[in-house]
C-alpha cells in the first residue's frame, strides 16, 4: 500500500519481518493446496493438510490485519523519483490487489469450510479450536453457499499467483536492471549498520 510516504530508504524492521514471514506462508500454503488435492481423498494425509493449510491461512489474515495496521501507522519509503507515474500506479495498484487478495482467500477459505457438508471442526496447528462462520438462511442454502465459495477460493489461488509472480518479476527488474533500491528495502539487513550512512544508489554498468 502507498499513499504515505518520507525520506527514507527501507522498510522498518516490523514491516520486513511482517512482509516475509506472509510470503513464506503463502508459498507453504500454495503447496499444501497442490499437494492436499493430489493425495488419496479422504486419507490421513489429506486430513492433516486440510488442518495445517487451514492453520496458515487464519495465520496469513491475522499477519494482513497486523501489516495494513502498521502500514497505517508507519510511512513507507519512497519510490525512486526515477518510476514514471504510471508505474508508480501500477506499483500501488499492484499493493492494493495484493492486500485485498491476502484478505480474501483467508476468508473464502474459511467460509467454505463453513458452508461445507462435512461440517469438520478447525483445530488451529491441533491446539486452539476455531469456529465457523454462521450464515443467515436467508443468503440460501449450505451447498449453493458452499460452491460459490469454493469457486472463488479457486479464483482467487490463480489471482494471487498471478500477482505474486508479477510483484516478484518487477522487484528483479529494478535490483537486476534498473539498479534502484526498490528490492534491497524490503531486504532483512545482515549486520551492524552505520548511522547516517545512505543506501548507495547505482547506475547502469556499475558493478556491486
Amino acid at each position: 500500500m502507498s499513499g504515505m510516504v518520507s525520506t527514507k530508504t527501507r522498510y522498518d524492521a516490523v514491516a520486513i519481518a511482517l512482509h516475509w514471514l506472509t510470503v513464506l506462508a503463502i508459498l507453504s500454503l500454495l503447496a499444501m493446496g497442490w499437494i492436499m488435492t493430489s493425495v488419496p481423498p479422504g486419507s490421513a494425509t489429506q486430513f492433516m493438510l486440510f488442518q495445517l493449510h487451514k492453520s496458515v491461512g487464519i495465520t496469513v489474515l491475522a499477519l494482513t490485519v497486523l501489516r495494513l495496521g502498521w502500514r497505517l501507522a508507519h510511512k513507507a519509503p519512497a519510490l525512486p523519483d526515477t518510476m514514471p507515474p504510471l508505474e508508480k500506479l501500477a506499483a500501488h495498484l499492484g499493493h492494493v490487489g495484493l492486500y485485498f487478495l491476502l484478505f480474501a482467500m483467508p476468508l473464502t477459505g474459511w467460509a467454505l469450510v463453513s458452508t461445507s457438508p462435512f461440517n469438520i471442526p478447525t483445530v488451529l496447528y491441533g491446539l486452539v479450536p476455531f469456529p465457523h462462520l454462521v450464515f443467515p438462511a436467508a443468503l440460501g442454502s449450505k451447498a449453493a453457499l458452499n460452491a460459490d465459495f469454493v469457486n472463488a477460493h479457486f479464483i482467487g489461488v490463480w489471482l494471487i499467483v498471478g500477482l505474486v509472480a508479477v510483484h516478484a518479476a518487477a522487484a528483479l527488474r529494478h535490483h537486476f536492471v534498473l539498479r534502484d533500491t526498490v528490492l534491497t528495502r524490503m531486504l532483512p539487513r545482515f549486520g551492524p549498520s552505520r548511522p547516517g550512512v545512505a543506501e548507495p544508489r547505482f547506475r547502469h554498468g556499475e558493478s556491486r
